[in-house]
């Protein structure tokens, strides 16, 4: 299990995190939701002890502060910023990686995260011939090079191709079924939607509610929306029914289409903050 208490961080005047609380339960996946600017990172940069929080504390897996050696052996983190070397091969730089960890038959290892993301045909190129994709990938790969319990994914799609995407999030789920406990910071909500199962939505550095999508979308994303469309005009209207609705239109006549949007994360985003999570 992952705790932290009270967490508040300043850069000069700057708030990046306020009177953060937050439980994370072992082999859950838990998602931080929000904008850039939030405090997603920071508070992955505390967690790991890469940052010292002003106040509060970070319990990790019940071992204690991150500051300490023997907890760090058990996290990893992929962070927002790629942290290979362009000139090194992919093979080199896990194998980097594994050999700074200590890791037992580390080429091995290597081998075996290269097939986990799809990289073993590549692993002899340079990471600089290697498109954005790719690279997240292999960053993703080196934060499981010493196989840690507590994985921090810092916006581990930001700017990558379908594909990869697709990867990465088979991977996230994929290693959840293990038991592996995992921090997903991103401002994709459908990632979110898609692969926590839990979501904290956070804006100005605090945690403005946590639970499960359902649970967020009950508590705050409101009425359902019914686009219907009459003679090449679009009307909208919000509602608790929607099949109601839907039928009510159908009555007065003229439909030509109708869809019907339900309540989501960008709505309990909205709810919560005043604003879209994409302004």
């Amino acid at each position: 299990m992952l705790v932290l208490r009270d967490l508040h961080k300043c850069f000069g005047s700057i708030v990046a995190v306020a009177d953060l609380t937050l439980e994370v339960n072992t082999g859950e996946v838990f998602g931080l939701l929000g904008p850039n600017g939030a405090g997603k990172s920071t508070t992955i940069a505390m967690i790991t002890g890469l940052l010292t929080p002003d106040s509060g504390t970070v319990d990790v897996l019940g071992l204690g502060s991150p500051t300490s050696a023997a907890v760090r052996m058990h996290l990893g983190l992929a962070p927002q910023e790629i942290t290979l070397y362009a000139d090194l091969t992919a093979r080199e730089n896990l194998l980097f990686y594994a050999r700074l960890y200590g890791v037992v038959n580390a080429r091995a290892r290597v081998e075996e995260l290269l097939a986990l993301v799809e990289l073993e045909a590549r692993g002899n190129d340079r990471l600089a011939t290697y498109s954005g994709g790719m690279k997240r990938r292999l960053n993703f790969a080196a934060a499981l090079v010493h196989d840690p319990k507590l994985l921090l994914l810092d916006e581990p799609t930001a700017g990558v191709d379908p594909q990869s995407r697709n990867r990465i999030l088979d991977l996230v789920r994929q290693l959840a079924s293990e038991g592996k406990t995992i921090i997903y910071t991103t401002h994709y909500m459908e990632e979110a939607a898609k692969i926590c199962d839990r979501v904290g939505i956070v804006d100005g550095g605090r945690m403005l509610d946590v639970g499960t999508v359902a649970q967020l979308v009950t508590r705050h994303g409101g009425q359902s929306s019914v686009a219907i469309e009459r003679a090449g005009v679009q009307t909208r209207v919000l509602t608790n029914d929607p099949v109601a609705e839907v039928t009510r239109q159908f009555a007065i006549g003229g439909v030509t289409s109708v869809r019907v949007e339900e309540p989501d994360l960008e709505g309990v985003f909205l709810a919560l903050t005043g604003r879209s999570l994409r302004e």
